[in-house]
């Protein structure tokens, strides 16, 4: 009654966990209650899901708006006009340079005067 598994000898009895006889219906609820889970998991992965595909669409969207603006502003450059919105940036760039300017030589003055009082 012996039997060779694997170069093993095995007994016939029985060893390790005993199966517990388990209530059926506790089986089944926790079967159904498990199944609840899963389901309830798989519904919130699935609302996920859709809303980043929603916010990755709406971002290609204002992406694609904003290539085509540039195109315009490439378009009439090509013609020699230089449009409103680059020509408003660069007199921003103009004016914040020289505040950094001014700000900088303000700053130099008050230290000299700072430095000059005893």
């Amino acid at each position: 009654p012996f039997q060779v598994v694997g170069g093993k000898v095995k007994k016939p009895g029985k060893r390790g966990r005993k199966p517990a006889k388990i209530d059926l219906k506790a089986k089944l609820e926790r079967s159904r209650q498990s199944a609840r889970e899963c389901r309830a998991r798989k519904k919130l992965r699935y609302q996920y899901l859709e809303e980043l595909v929603s916010s990755r669409e709406r971002a290609i969207c204002a992406l694609r708006e904003e290539l085509e603006m540039y195109k315009q502003w490439c378009m009439a450059m090509d013609q020699g006009k230089i449009p409103s919105e680059i020509k408003a940036l660069l007199t921003g760039e103009e004016q914040g340079k020289a505040q950094q300017n001014s700000n900088k030589l303000a700053k130099a003055g008050k230290t000299e005067v700072n430095s000059s009082n005893p």
